[in-house]
């Protein structure tokens, strides 16, 4: 049933002491204007996310539709996420702010909930910044896909 609803992609990304870290994740949410506040859900099962949540403060890059690679490259476990992928430290976290993403933001942790498998993690925004012209990266259905027009129908008709 929830597969139904319509999310973004995102990619979360930190530079713990090892090198950078990051996953895709699609829960992924504005909680508050004021103050300026996120919240994200990563999976316990997450290898990534408690190498994320050691530094603190964590880069979310909002993936653009033509990203399909980057969100299944970064949803592989035990693989070199970064191999290929171009990227610019963050100026308030050092995390990798990935080229091409339709905008980032970077964030520091303000709290943590667990919830059934997964955590509920709120935090504050300390900086962001967004392209134009371009659109999200959506999964909807267990799909990822873009908001372009649809393809034409059995008749031909778009």
């Amino acid at each position: 049933m929830l597969g139904q609803f319509v999310t973004g992609v995102t990619v979360v990304t930190a530079m713990p002491d090892d090198g950078p870290v990051g996953f895709t994740c699609q829960s992924f949410g504005a909680l508050s204007m004021d103050p300026p506040l996120v919240l994200l859900c990563p999976g316990k099962g997450s290898t990534s996310w408690p190498k994320v949540a050691s530094t603190g403060r964590f880069a979310v890059n909002l993936l653009a539709q033509d990203q399909i690679a980057a969100a299944r490259g970064f949803a592989v476990r035990g693989s070199d996420k970064f191999a290929g992928v171009r990227w610019s430290a963050g100026g308030f976290s050092g995390a990798p702010l990935l080229s091409g993403a339709l905008g980032w933001l970077e964030c520091e942790i303000a709290t943590v909930h667990e919830a059934g498998d997964h955590w509920i993690v709120v935090a504050r925004i300390l900086d962001l910044a967004a392209a134009t012209g371009r659109l999200p990266l959506t999964f909807f259905r267990g799909t990822l896909a873009g908001l372009g027009a649809p393809p034409p129908g059995p008749g031909g008709r778009s």
